[in-house]
Protein backbone atom coordinates (compact mmCIF):
# COMPACT_ATOMS: atom_id res chain seq x y z
CA UNK A 1 0.00 0.00 0.00
CA UNK A 2 1.33 3.42 -0.96
CA UNK A 3 0.55 6.35 1.34
CA UNK A 4 1.09 9.69 -0.41
CA UNK A 5 2.48 11.99 2.23
CA UNK A 6 2.99 15.74 2.61
CA UNK A 7 5.34 17.31 5.19
CA UNK A 8 4.38 20.80 6.38
CA UNK A 9 6.84 22.43 8.78
CA UNK A 10 8.68 25.76 8.76
CA UNK A 11 11.80 24.21 10.35
CA UNK A 12 14.15 22.50 7.84
CA UNK A 13 15.58 20.28 10.60
CA UNK A 14 12.11 19.02 11.53
CA UNK A 15 11.32 18.38 7.85
CA UNK A 16 14.52 16.36 7.49
CA UNK A 17 13.80 14.25 10.57
CA UNK A 18 10.35 13.29 9.26
CA UNK A 19 11.72 12.65 5.78
CA UNK A 20 14.50 10.39 7.09
CA UNK A 21 12.04 8.47 9.26
CA UNK A 22 9.62 8.15 6.31
CA UNK A 23 12.34 6.70 4.08
CA UNK A 24 12.57 3.76 6.45
CA UNK A 25 8.91 2.90 5.85
CA UNK A 26 8.43 1.80 2.21
CA UNK A 27 4.68 2.44 2.28
CA UNK A 28 5.23 6.18 2.75
CA UNK A 29 5.82 8.20 -0.41
CA UNK A 30 6.79 11.83 0.21
CA UNK A 31 4.92 13.87 -2.40
CA UNK A 32 6.19 17.23 -1.17
CA UNK A 33 7.60 19.38 1.63
CA UNK A 34 6.17 22.79 2.53
CA UNK A 35 7.38 25.58 4.79
CA UNK A 36 3.94 27.06 5.45
CA UNK A 37 0.21 26.47 5.09
CA UNK A 38 -0.06 28.50 1.87
CA UNK A 39 2.35 26.16 0.12
CA UNK A 40 0.51 23.17 1.63
CA UNK A 41 -2.81 24.41 0.23
CA UNK A 42 -1.29 24.60 -3.26
CA UNK A 43 0.14 21.09 -2.89
CA UNK A 44 -3.29 19.73 -1.96
CA UNK A 45 -4.77 21.37 -5.06
CA UNK A 46 -2.21 19.71 -7.33
CA UNK A 47 -1.81 16.26 -5.78
CA UNK A 48 -3.74 13.48 -4.13
CA UNK A 49 -2.55 13.39 -0.52
CA UNK A 50 -3.39 10.61 1.94
CA UNK A 51 -1.48 11.89 4.96
CA UNK A 52 -0.07 15.20 6.22
CA UNK A 53 2.56 15.65 8.91
CA UNK A 54 1.49 19.11 10.03
CA UNK A 55 3.36 21.51 12.31
CA UNK A 56 1.14 23.77 14.41
CA UNK A 57 3.22 26.86 15.18
CA UNK A 58 4.01 28.28 11.71
CA UNK A 59 4.17 31.79 10.20
CA UNK A 60 1.25 33.29 8.24
CA UNK A 61 -1.25 30.60 9.25
CA UNK A 62 -1.06 28.04 12.05
CA UNK A 63 -1.50 24.35 11.36
CA UNK A 64 -4.72 24.31 13.39
CA UNK A 65 -6.21 27.25 11.43
CA UNK A 66 -5.15 25.60 8.19
CA UNK A 67 -6.86 22.32 9.09
CA UNK A 68 -10.03 24.13 10.19
CA UNK A 69 -10.33 25.63 6.69
CA UNK A 70 -10.01 22.33 4.80
CA UNK A 71 -13.34 20.91 3.62
CA UNK A 72 -12.19 17.34 3.00
CA UNK A 73 -8.83 17.00 4.73
CA UNK A 74 -6.63 13.93 4.39
CA UNK A 75 -5.39 12.17 7.52
CA UNK A 76 -3.39 14.56 9.69
CA UNK A 77 -0.65 13.85 12.22
CA UNK A 78 0.27 17.01 14.12
CA UNK A 79 3.95 17.55 14.92
CA UNK A 80 4.82 20.29 17.42
CA UNK A 81 7.00 21.20 20.36
CA UNK A 82 4.02 22.57 22.30
CA UNK A 83 1.87 20.05 24.19
CA UNK A 84 -0.81 22.63 25.04
CA UNK A 85 -2.22 22.29 21.50
CA UNK A 86 -2.93 18.56 21.84
CA UNK A 87 -6.55 18.82 22.94
CA UNK A 88 -7.51 21.25 20.18
CA UNK A 89 -5.70 19.06 17.66
CA UNK A 90 -7.69 15.96 18.60
CA UNK A 91 -10.94 17.97 18.55
CA UNK A 92 -10.19 18.53 14.85
CA UNK A 93 -10.07 14.75 14.36
CA UNK A 94 -6.31 14.66 13.97
CA UNK A 95 -5.11 11.07 13.71
CA UNK A 96 -2.22 11.55 16.15
CA UNK A 97 -0.11 14.16 17.90
CA UNK A 98 3.68 13.85 17.91
CA UNK A 99 5.50 16.07 20.39
CA UNK A 100 8.97 17.10 19.21
CA UNK A 101 11.46 15.58 19.52
CA UNK A 102 9.80 12.23 18.87
CA UNK A 103 11.45 8.85 18.37
CA UNK A 104 11.29 6.65 15.29
CA UNK A 105 9.30 4.13 17.33
CA UNK A 106 6.65 6.76 18.14
CA UNK A 107 6.65 7.89 14.48
CA UNK A 108 6.02 4.31 13.35
CA UNK A 109 3.10 3.91 15.75
CA UNK A 110 1.37 6.95 14.21
CA UNK A 111 2.09 5.78 10.65
CA UNK A 112 0.77 2.26 11.28
CA UNK A 113 -2.42 3.81 12.62
CA UNK A 114 -2.74 5.83 9.39
CA UNK A 115 -2.11 2.74 7.27
CA UNK A 116 -4.79 0.78 9.10
CA UNK A 117 -7.39 3.52 8.62
CA UNK A 118 -6.56 3.89 4.94
CA UNK A 119 -6.90 0.13 4.39
CA UNK A 120 -10.32 0.19 6.02
CA UNK A 121 -11.32 3.13 3.83
CA UNK A 122 -10.10 1.29 0.71
CA UNK A 123 -12.08 -1.80 1.68
CA UNK A 124 -15.23 0.29 2.14
CA UNK A 125 -14.75 1.91 -1.27
CA UNK A 126 -14.34 -1.49 -2.95
CA UNK A 127 -17.51 -2.69 -1.29
CA UNK A 128 -19.42 0.31 -2.59
CA UNK A 129 -18.03 -0.26 -6.09
CA UNK A 130 -19.32 -3.83 -6.15
CA UNK A 131 -22.76 -2.63 -5.06
CA UNK A 132 -23.11 -0.09 -7.83
CA UNK A 133 -22.79 -0.57 -11.55
CA UNK A 134 -19.77 1.18 -12.93
CA UNK A 135 -20.80 4.53 -14.39
CA UNK A 136 -19.04 5.54 -17.60
CA UNK A 137 -20.46 9.06 -17.87
CA UNK A 138 -21.33 12.19 -15.92
CA UNK A 139 -23.66 15.16 -16.35
CA UNK A 140 -22.46 18.74 -16.69
CA UNK A 141 -24.30 22.04 -17.09
CA UNK A 142 -23.14 24.40 -19.83
CA UNK A 143 -24.88 27.10 -21.90
CA UNK A 144 -28.15 26.60 -19.99
CA UNK A 145 -28.15 22.93 -21.01
CA UNK A 146 -27.31 19.71 -19.21
CA UNK A 147 -24.91 17.52 -21.17
CA UNK A 148 -24.32 13.82 -20.71
CA UNK A 149 -20.60 13.30 -21.28
CA UNK A 150 -19.06 9.85 -21.61
CA UNK A 151 -15.53 9.50 -20.24
CA UNK A 152 -14.56 7.73 -23.45
CA UNK A 153 -15.47 10.85 -25.46
CA UNK A 154 -13.05 13.15 -23.63
CA UNK A 155 -9.66 13.76 -25.24
CA UNK A 156 -8.44 16.26 -22.65
CA UNK A 157 -9.62 18.88 -20.18
CA UNK A 158 -8.27 22.43 -20.23
CA UNK A 159 -8.40 24.70 -17.17
CA UNK A 160 -9.70 28.23 -17.77
CA UNK A 161 -9.66 29.93 -14.38
CA UNK A 162 -12.94 29.09 -12.65
CA UNK A 163 -14.04 27.07 -15.70
CA UNK A 164 -12.87 24.04 -17.64
CA UNK A 165 -13.15 23.28 -21.33
CA UNK A 166 -13.89 19.65 -22.17
CA UNK A 167 -12.26 18.80 -25.48
CA UNK A 168 -14.25 15.98 -27.03
CA UNK A 169 -13.54 14.35 -30.37
CA UNK A 170 -16.03 16.54 -32.24
CA UNK A 171 -16.93 19.43 -29.93
CA UNK A 172 -15.93 21.53 -26.90
CA UNK A 173 -17.95 22.16 -23.75
CA UNK A 174 -17.15 24.95 -21.30
CA UNK A 175 -18.40 24.25 -17.77
CA UNK A 176 -18.19 26.01 -14.42
CA UNK A 177 -15.99 23.38 -12.76
CA UNK A 178 -12.49 23.49 -11.25
CA UNK A 179 -9.60 21.26 -12.30
CA UNK A 180 -9.63 19.73 -8.83
CA UNK A 181 -13.30 18.82 -9.22
CA UNK A 182 -12.59 17.28 -12.62
CA UNK A 183 -9.89 15.09 -11.07
CA UNK A 184 -12.51 13.85 -8.60
CA UNK A 185 -15.04 13.13 -11.36
CA UNK A 186 -12.74 11.44 -13.89
CA UNK A 187 -11.68 7.79 -13.41
CA UNK A 188 -8.19 7.85 -11.88
CA UNK A 189 -6.90 4.98 -14.03
CA UNK A 190 -8.09 6.57 -17.30
CA UNK A 191 -6.96 10.20 -16.95
CA UNK A 192 -3.74 11.93 -15.91
CA UNK A 193 -2.93 15.52 -15.00
CA UNK A 194 0.19 16.61 -16.91
CA UNK A 195 0.01 20.36 -16.28
CA UNK A 196 -1.82 22.74 -13.96
CA UNK A 197 -4.06 23.51 -16.95
CA UNK A 198 -4.37 20.09 -18.63
CA UNK A 199 -5.79 16.66 -17.79
CA UNK A 200 -5.46 14.11 -20.57
CA UNK A 201 -7.20 10.86 -21.47
CA UNK A 202 -4.61 8.08 -21.36
CA UNK A 203 -6.61 6.18 -23.98
CA UNK A 204 -6.41 9.11 -26.41
CA UNK A 205 -2.72 9.87 -25.78
CA UNK A 206 -0.82 9.46 -29.08
CA UNK A 207 2.82 10.15 -28.17
CA UNK A 208 5.21 11.80 -25.71
CA UNK A 209 7.99 13.90 -27.17
CA UNK A 210 10.29 16.06 -25.06
CA UNK A 211 8.20 18.27 -22.82
CA UNK A 212 5.01 17.81 -24.84
CA UNK A 213 2.40 15.18 -25.60
CA UNK A 214 0.23 14.75 -28.68
CA UNK A 215 -3.46 14.05 -28.34
CA UNK A 216 -6.20 14.40 -30.94
CA UNK A 217 -3.60 16.03 -33.26
CA UNK A 218 -2.96 18.70 -30.62
CA UNK A 219 0.35 19.37 -28.81
CA UNK A 220 0.07 20.00 -25.07
CA UNK A 221 2.88 20.95 -22.66
CA UNK A 222 3.97 18.81 -19.71
CA UNK A 223 4.34 21.03 -16.63
CA UNK A 224 7.71 21.00 -14.88
CA UNK A 225 6.17 19.98 -11.54
CA UNK A 226 4.25 17.11 -13.21
CA UNK A 227 6.92 15.79 -15.57
CA UNK A 228 8.83 13.42 -13.27
CA UNK A 229 5.73 11.66 -11.96
CA UNK A 230 4.18 11.46 -15.42
CA UNK A 231 7.33 10.00 -16.99
CA UNK A 232 7.55 7.46 -14.16
CA UNK A 233 4.01 6.42 -15.05
CA UNK A 234 4.86 6.19 -18.77
CA UNK A 235 8.07 4.22 -18.16
CA UNK A 236 6.21 1.90 -15.80
CA UNK A 237 3.77 0.94 -18.58
CA UNK A 238 6.33 0.18 -21.27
Amino acid sequence: MEIKTLIVDDEPLAQNVIEQYAKKLPQLKIVGKCNDAICAHQALQSNHIDLIFLDINMPKLSGISFLKNLKNPPLVIFTTAYSEYALEGFELNALDYLKKPFSFERFCKACFKAEELLRLKQADQKTETTKEEKQDFFFVKANKKTWKVKFSEICYVEGLGDYVQLHLADQKIVANLSMKKMMEILPENEFYRIHKSFIISLQKLELVEGNTIKINNKRLPIGNSYRQQFMEYVNGHM
